[in-house]
């Protein structure tokens, strides 16, 4: 997958892109995605947590990009389901991906196709166009969320919303304003030379 538009952040800073480097940030952003995961609060009748993981797919879809986050992302899961406790609260195995929270992890590798995409398009330099990627993200992953966890629990849409929806609203917002701000905070902070390309 590519595009002929604006560079990413990632490729802002890292002009030089080699099998070496990219094996690198694939690998520095599974870990990255990982350690977000382990910042974890159980929500009182809700089979999913709240997370730092949809704060770190959105920060690594628009920061690497379309192709690049979304194979970090991949790679992420695959590492998780082969063993390795990396999801939430140390979690691990193919039951994470098939139970309740399989959904929010799908939504956050699509989320990090489309947040990356955006960054493509120069999304991810102003405020108000950052803020809009970050909505589009978040719109993914609770739909994807949210449809797979009505399937898993068998319970009504009004459960589905009132325990995998509502009690997440407050920290997402605080999640779209961390990443809104930052990510055009960055970019104003590189060289002149760099902000351009």
């Amino acid at each position: 997958m590519s595009f002929t538009s604006q560079a990413t952040l990632r490729s802002a800073v890292f002009t030089r892109s080699t099998v070496v480097t990219q094996a690198a940030l694939v690998l520095g952003g599974s870990a990255f995605l990982a350690l977000m995961a382990q910042i974890a609060l159980p929500i009182p009748g809700s089979p999913v947590p709240v997370t730092g993981q949809t704060l770190g797919a959105l920060l690594l879809g628009t920061a690497y990009g379309a192709s690049l986050g979304f194979t970090t992302f991949a790679t992420y899961l695959v590492i998780g389901i082969a063993g390795a406790p990396i999801f939430a609260s140390g979690g691990h195995g193919v039951a994470r991906l098939s139970g309740a929270t399989g959904g929010y992890l799908v939504g956050m590798l699509l989320a990090s196709l489309i947040t990356g995409f955006l960054a493509h398009r120069a999304w991810d330099r102003k405020l108000r166009t950052s803020i809009t990627t970050m909505i589009a993200g978040e719109v993914v992953i609770f739909a994807a969320g949210l449809i797979w966890l009505h399937h898993v629990a068998v319970q009504s849409w009004s459960w589905t919303f009132s325990k995998g929806f509502a009690p997440f609203v407050p920290g997402e917002v605080l999640k779209i304003a961390i990443a809104s701000t930052a990510l055009p905070l960055v970019w104003r902070l590189l060289p002149a030379n760099l902000r351009n390309s």
